[in-house]
């Protein structure tokens, strides 16, 4: 394998971020581009990335499955700079990576064995589909964190609202049919984790909008997508016992 991305911060900021919720992952690479499929240790939530085939400038693979620590790869991609080019190369059980600007740097990571099998993607059905800011979903998703572990997304066919509530203390946002686009023909309602909202909201930066799809007491898919990736969470909904 041997690929080459002529502007690596992007790819550098979706490792970060995946590295939020996971240390370690099976990166597969083929003619078609990169893909991570991960999910996090409390079997909580799952990640999915791709980096498709025009966002390299050099792409010679026929397929490969490299497990790498993402602590490590991170540390190393974060010595990328406005203007570097990386590439990336496996040699022997070794990943070679060159970064290049006004100086060349070289690193060697040693790959890991992962034997555990890749859960495919569930095939989730939604009721509730929501596009909105970027921006402003990161914003609400830091309100509600001031008051509360958890918050809800509640929406009906005009309005898309974000609360949480604390013991005494909470915060709600609202959105009209006219300032977002809401596609729920009955109501929604379900409750998911902050703790791991704010770990996925840092993907804000990548896209202007962000795609939510939910239903009643149901997973949440978080959609974050460009021409040149696509960077999506699934997060399980947190269920009230009596």
């Amino acid at each position: 394998m041997l690929l080459k991305i002529d502007n690596p911060r992007l790819f550098s900021e979706i490792i970060g971020i995946i590295s939020e919720l996971v240390s370690e992952v099976k990166i597969k690479v083929n003619k078609e581009g990169m893909s991570i499929i991960a999910i996090d240790p409390a079997n909580v939530a799952m990640i999915i990335f791709k980096l498709p085939a025009p966002a390299f400038s050099k792409l010679e693979v026929e397929e490969e499955n490299i497990g790498v620590n993402l602590e490590s790869l991170k540390a190393v991609l974060k010595r990328c700079s406005f203007g570097s080019s990386l590439v990336m190369r496996t040699e022997d059980n070794l990943l070679k990576i060159e970064i290049s600007d006004r100086i060349k740097r070289e690193f060697t990571l040693a790959l890991i064995d992962l034997e555990r099998k890749e859960k495919p993607v569930p095939l989730l059905e939604f009721s509730t589909k929501i596009e909105i800011s970027s921006l402003d979903l990161l914003e609400a998703i830091e309100d509600c964190s001031i008051v509360a572990d958890a918050c809800t997304f509640e929406a009906s066919p005009e309005r898309f609202s974000i609360y949480a509530r604390g013991s005494l203390n909470s915060a709600n946002l609202s959105y009209s049919s006219d300032e977002v686009y809401i596609e729920s023909p009955n109501q929604s309602k379900s409750k998911y984790s902050l703790e791991y909202l704010m770990k996925m909201i840092k993907a804000s930066k990548l896209a202007e909008k962000a795609i939510i799809n939910f239903s009643t007491d149901y997973p949440l898919k978080l959609d974050f997508k460009t021409p040149l990736m696509e960077l999506s969470f699934i997060l399980a909904p947190r269920v009230e016992t009596e």
